[in-house]
């Protein structure tokens, strides 16, 4: 079986224009999204509505394809560039273009999904830290959670807290159970990706504003594969901000260790 990952990568944003090319200690972030996962995978393109962003991805020797500007989302924006680059590939993974710290092992989980042959869309989750501070965790609508089957299979994704805990003071919730976060990396079968981003936008999906949502809605089997690993997502000034303290903290840590 062979994986292609697709990085959706847009210039603009409405909170961090230029996002995919800010850069992270001598790197555009595009570039070491790219770097973290191409060892993983068979073949690794950028997907792009903007010049500055391809070209900035050719210089560092990577492959990128110019795509649309009226995708709604990064799976529409995957399937154009499938059907541009990928025939071939029998997966495609759809990676988030601003989480430059996505661990390999990570991309392997997903990948391992697909050992069931009936997966048709594959994704990732998380158990919050049963002493971690419930109102950055179950309480933020940021951060969607997931509930799934014994089969490893989604239920439901939602921006509330699921499930509700009857009896119990929420405070004590995540030491009653435990929840999970969903991590927003997901791989697709190339004729299942062909299928869901035909698909008009769903009730469920506009309430909660979660693409996910359309596809459970329509029939689709999302196989959930867990992760103890966190991620740095970028979505603000202040976020790369603090991506690149991390960096620079971990080069130290490195540096000091071959000493």
């Amino acid at each position: 079986m062979k994986f292609i990952g697709i990085i959706p990568a847009r210039y603009a944003s409405t909170r961090f224009p230029g996002k995919p090319l800010a850069d992270l200690l001598g790197k555009p972030m595009i570039q070491r999204v790219y770097e973290q996962v191409r060892g993983s995978l068979d073949a690794v393109c950028v997907a792009t509505d903007d010049t500055r962003i391809l070209e900035a991805v050719q210089a560092f020797g990577g492959q990128a394809i110019l795509t649309s500007d009226q995708h709604r989302s990064g799976t529409d924006r995957c399937q154009e560039a499938y059907e541009k680059v990928g025939q071939g590939f029998d997966v495609v993974v759809n990676i988030q273009g601003d989480e430059p710290f996505i661990h390999p092992e990570q991309i392997e989980t997903l990948k391992r999904c697909f050992d069931d042959p009936s997966t048709e869309i594959a994704t990732l989750a998380q158990p919050f830290d049963a002493d971690g501070d419930f109102e950055q965790t179950l309480f933020n609508p940021n951060s969607p959670k997931v509930v799934f089957n014994k089969r490893m299979e989604a239920l439901y994704f939602s921006r509330s807290i699921i499930p509700y805990i009857r009896g119990e003071h929420y405070t004590q919730w995540l030491h009653q159970h435990t929840f999970y976060k969903h991590i927003g990396l997901y791989a697709y079968r190339a004729e299942t990706l062909r299928a869901i981003t035909a698909l008009p936008r769903s009730p469920l999906e506009i309430a909660e504003s979660l693409e996910q949502l359309r596809w459970l809605e329509n029939g689709f089997r999302v196989k959930v594969g867990l992760t103890n690993q966190s991620t740095i997502g970028i979505d603000t000034p202040e976020d790369l901000e603090r991506a690149v303290e991390f960096l620079r903290m971990r080069k130290t840590c490195k540096n000091t260790s071959e000493r």
